[in-house]
């Protein structure tokens, strides 16, 4: 049976896809548009001091939409890795009945980030949560599956156990809720816009959407 919060999330994306005027999958001729494909956050919010756009990705390993962006997701920030500076940040959705399991794989992801380990391990991630259903969200179970990857046990535990890690996990619930997330995965641009599946009109349409939103945040920037 699938979770509370999961069900909610997808039934959310199936309700916002399906009163949308762009299907999903559908390919459409007309720029992005605000309230449309994306939509302006209430409270924008400030922007780490870089000459390149952020965007900010909040995701979940549970979820399959999440995972259906990453390898998308992934040619996006390579196409533009001159320009956008990329932040993830995992979900943790206070007061939910997943919030322990949530904080479970934010404290993994939030491992392999200190360890440089996310490129090269996100997929599998996604892969070993939402495919397989694996247990990952105690500091041993996170391990062996680490160490199924071949990471150094030893180094894993230290990142897994230290300050930082814990204080990011925490960070993550309070961004969850400062840029007024309600759909996964959504990615920021800029502090001010967001996108989403429902948004944009289907997972696989994001990458155009956020196009148009560094675009048009970057020709801001120049006048």
């Amino acid at each position: 049976m699938k979770s509370l919060l999961r069900s909610t999330v997808l039934l959310a994306v199936a309700t916002g896809i399906a009163a949308s005027p762009v299907q999903a999958g559908a390919v459409t001729q007309e720029p992005p548009r605000e309230g449309s494909q994306y939509a302006r956050l209430d409270h924008p919010q400030p922007v780490r001091e870089s000459a390149r756009t952020e965007a900010i990705e909040f995701f979940w390993y549970d979820c399959g939409h999440s995972q259906k962006l990453e390898k998308p997701l992934q040619a996006w920030t390579e196409k533009h890795r001159a320009d956008v500076n990329l932040r993830r940040v995992p979900a943790v959705w206070q007061g939910s009945p997943e919030e322990t399991a949530q904080r479970g794989h934010a404290r993994l992801y939030y491992t392999l980030e200190r360890l440089g380990l996310v490129e090269r391990l996100q997929v599998n991630a996604f892969r070993a949560v939402h495919d397989s259903e694996l247990d990952v969200i105690t500091e041993d179970s996170a391990a062996n599956w680490a160490v199924s990857q071949g990471v150094d046990a030893q180094q894993f535990r230290t990142a897994y156990r230290s300050t930082e890690v814990r204080q990011a996990v925490d960070e993550a619930a309070a961004l969850f809720v400062r840029y007024e997330i309600n759909e996964l995965p959504t990615v920021v641009v800029q502090g001010e816009y967001r996108t989403s599946p429902t948004r944009a009109g289907g997972v696989e349409a994001m990458p155009e959407v956020l196009d148009q939103l560094v675009q048009q945040e970057q020709s801001q920037r120049r006048h």
